[in-house]
């Protein structure tokens, strides 16, 4: 007769756990009513999860960061995870990976709850909110490239300015993926080096419902656009659209076109701008020639009835005075035209200042002319890019690749066909 092995209580529980683990847990949610939900000690969150069609329930276990919106007793959620004996306790429970709430009035209501929270604790104050630099030369872009909001976005800021840098960070923006996705684009950013950092962010989408939004919603999403190092710019969805990520951001925007138009003004209303500084400054040097010239005229006029006046009182009081008078007055006449002279000098000195500034002014607008991509084209150049963008360096293209050449007038498709390294041209 075989002797029966004897094992021990953690040992026993760690072939229930073994055999737990076989279970696909990563290809199903478990969806059912949230009961006796509870917090301890701020960090371990635990509750039932309630069928109502049967007398059943199952123990769920998880952490206060895995809970990306809040949840109470009574809302139906859709949780993930898998099936473990606590050798602890020996309770069985459902490890909580992720929890979402099921349908628009449970999402409505863990939104609410979420934003009371965070604006208590002052996420969403205007105070820290950043102003976004003037002419930012390299964009972080959190969104998906299928989107139609990477698109739009990509469009316009080209239509208002080119040679921008983008750095697309290509995420989901739905789904079980998208709120890791997102945290993880942002946590790189913030970790490169301040040389190699974009100046702000964009985080975009298309609009949808709460339940699709609900990326958006997270809080580990909103505290990663709360923590960026750089000010961030959120549009997403429509005007109608509102989401805890465009509270908490320094610039929120309407749609994802709208955020393009906040970055960049148009390339005509900065030659606007720069003609009305140049405006500014002319009349503010007119206005402070005008304001020397008079200031000069009237001090030239009070001496000369100063010391005329003390001529005339002097005159008859000695004949023998008259010749020291007449000295006297030569040299009033001498300090008058040397006034007049300085006066003249003055005046020339300035208009020379304004012709200048009004020089500078002219060649800092043919400048921003130089730079114009369009005026580049029109001189026979092109812009080459294939899927990845510009194409800068040829030698890393491989033949038969398909390109699309950027001419002033219109694009053409080509395809490489051979590599050369091209000699310099000067």
């Amino acid at each position: 007769m075989l002797e029966i092995p004897t094992i021990s209580v953690a040992q026993f529980l760690g072939l229930v756990n073994q055999t737990l683990r076989s279970i696909p847990s990563e290809t199903f949610m478990i969806e059912g009513e949230v009961a006796d939900f509870k917090i301890s000690q701020g960090k371990w969150v635990t509750f039932d999860l309630k069928d109502e069609s049967i007398d059943a329930k199952l123990p769920c276990f998880m952490t206060t960061y895995q809970l990306g919106l809040p949840i109470q007793s009574g809302m139906r959620v859709r949780a993930s995870g898998y099936a473990k004996v606590f050798e602890r306790f020996g309770k069985f429970s459902l490890n909580v990976s992720s929890v979402t709430p099921v349908g628009e009035g449970a999402f409505a209501k863990a939104y609410a709850m979420l934003k009371a929270k965070l604006t208590a604790e002052g996420l969403f104050e205007l105070a820290r909110k950043r102003a976004l630099p003037r002419f930012p030369q390299t964009i972080g872009l959190i969104t998906s490239k299928e989107a139609a909001a990477y698109g739009d976005f990509i469009r316009i800021l080209s239509n208002r300015i080119g040679g921008i840098t983008i750095v697309h960070a290509n995420v989901h923006v739905q789904g079980q993926y998208a709120v890791d996705e997102i945290c993880a684009a942002f946590t790189t950013f913030n970790q490169l080096p301040v040389n190699e950092r974009p100046e702000l962010i964009v985080l975009t989408r298309g609009g949808g419902s709460l339940e699709e939004l609900h990326a958006f919603n997270d809080e580990r999403v909103v505290r990663a656009v709360f923590g960026s190092l750089v000010p961030v710019v959120v549009g997403v969805g429509h005007e109608r659209d509102e989401s805890l990520c465009d509270f908490v951001s320094d610039v929120r925007a309407s749609t994802p076109s709208n955020a393009a138009e906040l970055i960049y003004a148009d390339r005509r209303d900065l030659l606007r701008q720069v003609a009305y500084i140049e405006d500014r400054l002319q009349d503010r040097l007119t206005g402070r020639l005008s304001g020397y010239f008079a200031r000069i005229e009237r001090s030239t006029m009070l001496f000369e009835r100063t010391f005329i006046g003390v001529g005339h009182r002097f005159q008859g009081v000695t004949t023998g005075l008259s010749h020291a008078f007449d000295r006297f007055r030569l040299s009033i006449v001498a300090t008058r035209e040397h006034l007049e002279r300085r006066e003249q000098a003055n005046e020339q000195r300035y208009r020379l200042t304004l012709e200048r500034l009004s020089s500078g002014l002219k060649a800092f607008e043919r400048l921003l002319e130089s730079v114009n991509p369009d005026t580049v084209l029109r001189r026979g150049y092109a812009i080459v890019r294939n899927a990845r963008g510009i194409i800068r360096d040829p030698l890393r293209l491989a033949v038969g690749e398909r390109l699309t050449l950027h001419f002033a007038e219109g694009e053409i498709d080509t395809q490489v066909i051979g590599q050369h390294k091209q000699e310099k041209l000067l």
